[in-house]
C-alpha cells in the first residue's frame, strides 16, 4: 500500500470530524459560552492561574498531551501490521480521544480549573472522588515512568541527542523571560528566537559528538534515569510561565512543523508501506507485544487514539490558563486530532522500513535470531545515521530511522540522513519531556490535595515547602520505576493504566452530561467509548498480570502486578458508582426530561450543559 493513500484518508476524516462533530458537541452537548469569565481571569495568581494567548496555550496543551504515545505506540503496534493500528487511530481519535479531552477540559473550566477527582466527587460522590484521586495518582506515576523510559533508552550513550535536548532547557527559560519580562507580548519574536535555538542544538550536536566534549554529554541509561526525575522536579516547582509554558510552546512549533514536513516528504517521496496489512502476530506470541491484536493494539497505541493522561492535563494546567471558553473547541478537540495525525505519521514512518529491519531494531538480538528474518538495509542505515541501531527496543529509534529515511529521500537531502536522524531523536525527546513537565506538575497538584487532608499546609498550592515536598515525592515514585524497569515491563503497564484512566474520565463525563442535559441521550457520546475502553482495559490488565508480571517471580514483577490489580479495582469501583447515578437519573427523568432547573433564553440553551457551581 502507498503511504500517501493512508495519509489522505486520515486527514480527510479528521478535518470532517472537527468541522461537524466538534461543532455539534459545542452547540448541543456543552454549549460553550465565550462571555463567561474563565478561572484563569477570575483567579489569576501569576503562578498556576494565568490567562494565556490561545495559540500559546494550544502549543502548551498539544505539547503536554502528545508525549511518547502517538510516536512510540503506533511504531510498536506495527508488529501486528499497518491496518489494525491505522483503523484504531482514526476511529479512536475522532469518537473517543477527542471527545474525552473536550468534555473533561470543559468540565474543569466550569469547576474553577479543579482536578478530575474533585469533579468526580462533586458529580458522583465521595467514594468515586477518593477512588479517582488514588487511581489518578497510581496511573500518572506509571504513565510518567512509561514516557520517561523511552527517553532514557533513546538518549543513552548519544552525545548528539543529549546535547540537543539540554540546549532546549535554557532556551525555554530565556523565551519565558523574553515573552513575559523583557518583551511582554512579543510572541512572534520569541517564537523565531526559540526555534533558532532549538535547531542550533541539533546542528552543533554533530560537532559535539565528534569532539572531546562528547564525554560531557554522554550518559548511561542509569545516569539518565536519575537526571530525568531531577529535571521533572524543577519543572514542577518553577512558575508555569518560566519553563513549562514556553518550553511546550516552542516544542509544539517543532512538533507540528516536523509532522507537516513529514507529510510533505510523504507527498514527494511516495514511500511504500513495506509491512503487510496484518502479520501472524495478531494471534499473539509477537516478539515486541506478546498479546493478541485486541486488546493490545489499543493499549499499545495509547495516546494516538485516546489517552487518560490527557484528562490530567485537561483538568490540570490547561484550564487554569484558558482565556476564553471559545478556545476549548480547538484546544480540547482539535489538539487531539492533531495528535491522531501524528500517530498516523509515526505508523507510516515505521512501516516504511522492511519488516526484517523493523524487527531487528525493536528486538534484542537473541530474540530477533529466533524469528528467522533477515535484515535488508540495516547495516547501511546504521552507517548513514552514524550510530548502531541494532537491538534498540522501545520504538523511538526505528521511528527516527523511518523519518530520516523519508526526509533524506527528498531531492537534495540524501547526504543529510545523520542530521535528520538526530533531529528526529530531538523531536521525539521533546515530545516526551514536555509531557513529563506537565504530568509531574499535575501529579503534584493531586498529591497536595490528598496529603492536605492529613497535613493541612501541604494542601496549600501556594506554600513553597509543600510544593517542594510533594514534587519530590512524585519524582521519587516514577523515578524508581524508570531506574528498575525496562520497556517490556513499564510500557504495557503504562498502556493499561493510561487507558484505565480514560475509562474513568469517560464515565465521569457521562455522569456530568446526563445530570446536566435535558436530553439524556447526549450521554452516549462518552458512554459508548467508555464501554469499549472498559472491556479493552480489563481484558489487557488481567492478561498482563497473569502472563507478564506474575511469571517473573521477582519483586518488581510482583509490584507491577499489585499496581495493575489496584488500578483495575479502583476503576471498576468508579464505573459501578457512576452506573448507579445513571440508573437513578434515568429512573427519575427518563431519556428526555420535560423541564430544566432554570429558564434559558433559547431551546438550544435548554439542552446545554450548565456546570455552574
Amino acid at each position: 500500500m502507498n503511504a500517501l493513500v493512508l495519509l489522505v484518508v486520515a486527514l480527510c476524516v479528521f478535518v470532517l470530524a472537527y468541522r461537524y462533530y466538534s461543532a455539534f458537541l459545542a452547540a448541543k452537548v456543552l454549549a460553550l459560552d465565550p462571555k463567561k469569565v474563565t478561572p484563569a481571569n477570575r483567579l489569576n495568581d501569576g503562578h498556576d492561574y494565568h490567562p494565556t494567548n490561545k495559540w500559546v496555550l494550544f502549543g502548551h496543551h498539544f505539547a503536554a498531551i502528545a508525549g511518547a504515545g502517538p510516536l512510540v505506540g503506533p511504531v510498536l503496534a506495527a508488529q501486528f501490521g499497518f491496518l489494525p493500528g491505522a483503523i484504531w487511530i482514526i476511529i479512536g481519535a475522532v469518537l473517543a480521544g477527542a471527545v474525552h479531552d473536550y468534555v473533561i477540559l470543559f468540565a474543569s473550566v466550569r469547576h474553577n480549573g479543579l482536578s478530575l477527582h474533585k469533579i468526580a466527587r462533586d458529580y458522583i460522590g465521595r467514594t468515586a472522588g477518593v477512588a479517582t484521586a488514588i487511581a489518578v495518582l497510581f496511573i500518572i506515576i506509571t504513565a510518567l515512568a512509561g514516557l520517561s523510559i523511552v527517553v532514557v533508552n533513546t538518549l543513552a550513550d548519544s552525545a548528539w541527542g543529549t546535547f540537543a535536548i539540554i540546549v532546549s532547557i535554557p532556551a525555554a527559560i530565556f523565551i519565558g523571560f523574553y515573552m513575559y519580562v523583557i518583551r511582554k507580548g512579543a510572541i512572534a519574536e520569541a517564537s523565531v528566537i526559540g526555534s533558532i535555538l532549538l535547531l542550533a542544538g541539533v546542528f552543533f550536536g554533530f560537532y559535539i559528538q565528534h569532539s572531546p566534549a562528547a564525554l560531557a554529554f554522554t550518559y548511561s541509561r542509569q545516569q539518565l534515569a536519575i537526571l530525568l526525575p531531577i529535571y521533572g522536579f524543577f519543572a514542577s516547582v518553577l512558575p508555569v510561565w518560566l519553563l513549562l509554558a514556553p518550553r511546550d510552546y516552542l516544542s509544539s512549533y517543532l512538533k507540528i512543523g516536523t509532522i507537516a514536513l513529514l507529510a510533505v516528504g510523504i507527498f514527494i517521496v511516495h514511500p511504500a508501506i513495506k509491512m503487510p496489512a496484518v502479520t501472524p502476530f495478531i494471534f499473539g506470541g509477537g516478539p515486541i507485544i506478546p498479546g493478541r491484536v485486541w486488546p493490545f493494539v489499543c493499549i499499545t497505541i495509547a495516546c494516538g487514539a485516546i489517552s487518560g493522561f490527557h484528562a490530567l492535563i485537561s483538568s490540570g494546567t490547561t484550564p487554569k490558563m484558558l482565556s476564553n471558553e471559545s478556545d476549548i473547541r480547538p484546544i480540547g478537540y482539535g489538539a487531539m486530532l492533531v495528535e491522531g495525525f501524528v500517530a498516523i505519521m509515526a505508523l507510516i514512518a515505521a512501516t516504511s522500513l522492511f519488516p526484517g529491519d523493523y524487527f531487528a531494531i525493536n528486538c534484542k538480538p537473541e530474540i530477533f535470531q529466533k524469528l528467522g528474518m533477515s535484515v535488508v538495509n540495516l547495516p547501511v542505515l546504521s552507517q548513514m545515521v552514524q550510530e548502531n541501531i541494532t537491538g534498540r527496543p522501545g520504538g523511538a529509534v526505528s521511528l527516527a530511522v523511518g523519518m530520516a529515511q523519508i526526509f533524506s529521500g527528498i531531492p537534495g537531502m540524501k547526504g543529510l540522513m545523520g542530521y535528520w536522524y538526530h533531529f528526529a531523536i530531538m523531536f521525539e525527546a521533546l515530545f516526551i519531556l514536555t509531557t513529563i513537565d506537565a504530568g509531574t506538575r499535575v501529579a503534584r497538584y493531586i498529591t497536595q490535595d490528598i496529603l492536605g487532608r492529613f497535613i493541612k499546609p501541604l494542601g496549600d498550592q501556594k506554600w513553597m515547602p509543600g510544593i517542594i515536598i510533594t514534587s519530590a515525592l512524585v519524582v521519587l515514585a516514577w523515578g524508581y520505576l524508570v531506574y528498575n524497569g525496562d520497556i517490556s515491563t513499564i510500557w504495557p503497564m503504562f498502556g493499561v493504566a493510561n487507558q484505565l484512566l480514560a475509562t474513568t474520565a469517560l464515565a465521569i463525563g457521562t455522569t456530568i452530561i446526563m445530570k446536566n442535559n435535558r436530553n439524556k441521550l447526549y450521554g452516549l457520546v462518552t458512554f459508548i467509548p467508555m464501554l469499549f475502553m472498559l472491556a479493552t482495559t480489563v481484558d489487557a490488565g488481567i492478561e498482563n498480570i497473569l502472563n507478564n508480571y506474575l511469571p517473573q517471580q521477582t519483586f518488581n514483577g510482583n509490584l507491577n502486578a499489585l499496581l495493575s490489580g489496584t488500578m483495575l479495582i479502583l476503576v471498576l469501583i468508579i464505573v459501578a458508582d457512576s452506573a448507579v447515578k445513571w440508573f437513578f437519573d434515568l429512573k427519575q427523568h427518563g431519556f428526555v426530561t420535560q423541564r430544566i432547573d432554570r429558564e434559558t433564553p433559547t431551546g438550544e440553551k435548554e439542552e446545554a450543559l450548565e456546570l455552574d457551581i
